[in-house]
């Protein structure tokens, strides 16, 4: 199997810690980046037996200028990164009426332009080597109304239209585009934005009746790094949501 360099944003916590485990699972080299230095030396501590196939850097994805810079720096230091997971992001439960600019620019800024500029930052080095691979992580409030979501969800949109949009200016390049849609996962985030009125509604909506979990997100994006099985697959969204988005009516039949 191909050793693969694999950048994930958001990488210490939730979603982005299990994809860092799954890439180190599998021998290949993460580089997790994260605004928060304190979680990255948590995840350094914590992961300690991977040694130097475990990278750990500070960065804010929503400043341009410090975006361009580690990436320059990482592919000139010899990292040449085959793939990138986006999956640093932020949420917040309020309704529309309630939104505040502030929060929804915050979020735009973060979980929207963040992703587009590492994606445009990394691919403009994957250009050059013909091949590479750029996962978002989206959700599945970006394909539906729901509550709270005005913001988040706009941003999540965003991010499954730029790929798509990615995708298809990229594929003659040699690079793929996809993206994960998440239902609802277990993950720090997750817990302070679902109380316990909305957790019910989700595992009431979702026909596992449970929450997901990084290790199964995880699984997905591995699929869609890895070039030897998915080098057919671009443009595409991958709903990992135990049933979410594919539910209509639920309830228990009566006896006939």
């Amino acid at each position: 199997m191909t050793t693969l360099t694999i950048l994930v944003t958001g990488g210490p916590s939730g979603i982005g810690r299990g994809i860092v485990e799954g890439v180190l699972a599998r021998d290949w080299t993460a580089i997790a980046v994260d605004v928060s230095e304190g979680a990255l030396a948590d995840l350094k501590a914590d992961m300690s037996e991977a040694g130097d196939r475990l990278i750990c850097e500070p960065l804010d994805v929503s400043n341009e200028d410090a975006v361009n810079s580690l990436i320059d720096r990482f592919e000139a230091d010899g990292h040449a990164i085959t793939g990138v997971v986006n999956s640093a992001g932020i949420g917040a439960d309020v309704p529309a009426l309630d939104t505040k600019m502030d929060l929804f620019r915050k979020i735009i800024d973060i979980n929207l332009l963040g992703s587009f500029m590492v994606s445009q930052a990394v691919a403009r080095h994957m250009v050059r080597r013909g091949e590479g691979s750029i996962i978002n992580i989206a959700s599945v409030s970006g394909l539906t109304g729901n509550t709270g979501r005005v913001a988040y969800g706009a941003s999540k949109g965003g991010v499954l239209q730029m790929t798509r949009v990615m995708a298809t200016e990229l594929a003659p390049l040699g690079i793929r585009v996809n993206a994960i849609a998440p239902g609802p996962v277990n993950t720090p985030l997750v817990e302070r934005m679902h109380k316990t009125n909305s957790r019910e509604a989700w595992e009431n909506r979702v026909p596992m009746h449970r929450y997901g979990t990084p290790a199964e997100i995880a699984a997905g994006v591995l699929f869609l790094l890895d070039g030897d099985q998915s080098s057919f697959v671009t443009g595409q969204t991958l709903a990992i949501d135990g049933g979410f988005m594919s539910a209509g009516v639920m309830y228990e039949p009566e006896d006939a």
